[in-house]
């Protein structure tokens, strides 16, 4: 049986059907996507800030969700690093992090969108990650990552207020869509 990466490699996906011309994610897709992440981080942070639970760890990892999308976009935009992977933050900070980082992604993907370039999503950029090392990767292979990046540290945030006896955010994309918050 070949691995997952093999079966894409070859042009399928991970159950071995090919996959079709167009079966990708595009602008639209990923505006979504998108929207849902600023919805979830918000309502993160507020669920934070509801519970007095400005701890040092669960703030820091806000932080670093925020940070590494930040870190991204400019990776992407082939511009220097502006923040810390893992900054020293207030909760204030955070959300404000959070509305800017709201709009830039809102603008770079609207960008793409109306620049007709969701080929571009295939493009690759070229970067140096936390430890120096020169990577390469797809424009939506780093679109992915923050958005997945970004619900593991939120599910790691509720687990922390969780185990602290708080009420962490209902993030679930889900319960996002159904209530309307998510188009």
């Amino acid at each position: 049986m070949l691995s997952s990466y093999r079966f894409c490699a070859a042009g399928r996906n991970v159950r071995g059907v090919p996959r079709l011309k167009g079966d990708r994610m595009n602008t639209d897709d990923f505006l979504r996507l998108f929207a849902y992440d600023h919805w979830a981080n918000r309502e993160c942070l507020r669920a934070i800030s509801a519970g007095g639970s400005a701890s040092g760890g669960i703030v820091s990892r806000a932080a670093h969700i925020l940070s590494a999308e930040k870190l991204w976009l400019e990776r992407i935009r082939q511009e220097k690093q502006s923040l810390p992977v893992w900054p020293s933050s207030t909760i204030e900070e955070c959300l404000a992090l959070a509305e800017e980082m709201s709009a830039a992604w809102s603008e770079y993907l609207t960008g793409f969108a109306a620049g007709g370039l969701h080929e571009g999503f295939q493009e690759k950029v070229e970067y140096r990650n936390s430890k120096g090392e020169l990577w390469s990767s797809r424009v939506e292979d780093v679109l992915m990552h923050v958005l997945l990046h970004s619900a593991y540290h939120r599910g790691q945030i509720a687990l922390e207020m969780r185990t602290a006896g708080l009420e962490p955010a209902y993030t679930d994309f889900i319960h996002a869509v159904r209530q309307g918050f998510v188009e």
